[in-house]
């Protein structure tokens, strides 16, 4: 394992998209206290700022406020990444497989453009979890998302594929321009869930204040939700999918894009 401890916060975001697992696999001590990062417009050494321990391995552990350290685990394909603190923005962006596990809070644009790979955020998440960058057609292709906590605007921003998972209460325009893939939404969102939405799946435990353009289809309990709930029990959430439970209200929209996207929201039984 390489274990990275922080010794001097940064003053300014520190551009550190080394830091994977996939970068470091075949490194030597050496090789890796000597890569390269930005500190502003200042390039830097790893060991500028961390304390390094191992060397040639997957598995990477960094303790410490990394807040302003952003592009953790970019672009990484193996691997674990570790983080004991909060980190930065655009963690795990355009990951392609391994896994990243956060104990603490994340900013913006985690997992942005991933093709694959797990991402759990212990803590709360930014805005445009899973999203695409501005100017691209589609955000994450595969791979899974979980925020135990809140997280802000624009969740799944134009997602294709994968699974987004989040725990909290959720900011505006949740699903914003969905090509397809599921978010699952334990605490429900605030306004214009579903905004502009072509296909894909919402599924939502708390009511939501949907737009006009979402109209109501049926109450039913679809079969896929019982085959997608035990998969997400393997993960530690637990969604409700039989009938003495309650029963799902399904709505389609968006209709002033035209949209084939769903959203299916709980609604237990009284008692």
């Amino acid at each position: 394992m390489i274990t990275l401890r922080l010794k001097e916060r940064p003053s300014v975001p520190l551009e550190a998209e080394v830091l994977s697992p996939s970068a470091m696999a075949d490194l030597s001590h050496a090789e890796i206290c000597g890569l390269k990062m930005y500190h502003g417009k200042r390039q830097m050494r790893v060991d500028d700022f961390f304390d390094v321990d191992g060397e040639r391995s997957d598995q990477l552990e960094i303790h410490g406020d990394l807040h302003r350290v952003r592009l953790l685990g970019r672009g990484m394909d193996r691997g674990q990444l570790t983080v004991h603190g909060s980190v930065g923005m655009h963690l795990g962006a355009h990951m392609k497989g391994g896994r990243i596990d956060i104990h603490g809070n994340a900013g913006d644009w985690i997992g942005a453009e991933m093709k694959n790979g797990f991402i759990h955020v212990r803590g709360n998440g930014g805005g445009q979890i899973g999203g695409g960058y501005r100017g691209s057609l589609r955000g994450m292709k595969n791979g899974t998302i979980i925020v135990d906590g809140t997280a802000g605007l624009e969740v799944g921003l134009r997602m294709r594929r994968g699974t987004i998972v989040i725990g909290g209460m959720v900011k505006d325009f949740c699903g914003l321009q969905m090509k397809g893939g599921t978010i699952v939404l334990m605490s429900g969102a605030e306004i214009r869930t579903g905004a502009w939405m072509n296909r894909g799946t919402i599924i939502s435990l708390k009511p939501l204040q949907l737009l006009p353009t979402f109209q109501l289809a049926c109450y039913y309990n679809p079969t896929f939700l019982n085959v997608y709930a035990r998969h997400l029990s393997s993960l530690g959430i637990t969604l409700p999918s039989t009938d003495q439970e309650g029963i799902w209200a399904r709505y389609d929209g968006d209709c002033c894009v035209p949209g084939k996207g769903e959203i299916l929201v709980w609604n237990p039984h009284a008692g």
